[in-house]
């Protein structure tokens, strides 16, 4: 099963906010909601989900999973 949900801490401020994922891309950008403070990915990861989020983005979610129903996703 997929999570939508995910919440993304600003690494300047420390602020944190539950966001809705996209579904069909990854998030380069997120735009914090306190300090205004730029997100972009760290080195290795694909988007901003996947660096600061409490959840990796659904692209890896389902490369993880490959399709098992079963499977816990993001435990890493």
């Amino acid at each position: 099963m997929i999570i939508l949900q995910s919440t993304i801490t600003c690494s300047h401020c420390g602020f944190s906010k539950e966001e809705t994922m996209p579904t069909d891309t990854c998030q380069y950008f997120y735009e914090c909601t306190n300090c205004g403070e730029l997100l972009k990915p760290q080195p290795g990861d694909c988007c901003v989900f996947c660096s600061y989020g409490s959840v990796k983005c659904p692209p890896i979610q389902e490369q993880e999973c490959k399709g098992g129903s079963s499977c816990v996703c993001c435990s890493s």
